[in-house]
């Protein structure tokens, strides 16, 4: 679904569920924290 940078390594996320995605919650390069929402999938 997406790759989120965390100290030089990529880490490749997936979607807990199939469908499609609604909104991007996040821009590219902006901090995130732990179990902060990124997309929205409906």
């Amino acid at each position: 679904l997406l790759i989120v940078e965390a100290m030089k390594v990529m880490n490749p996320i997936a979607a807990d569920k199939a469908g499609t995605v609604k909104s991007i919650l996040v821009e590219n390069a902006q901090p995130v924290e732990f179990d902060q929402p990124l997309v929205v999938i409906g």
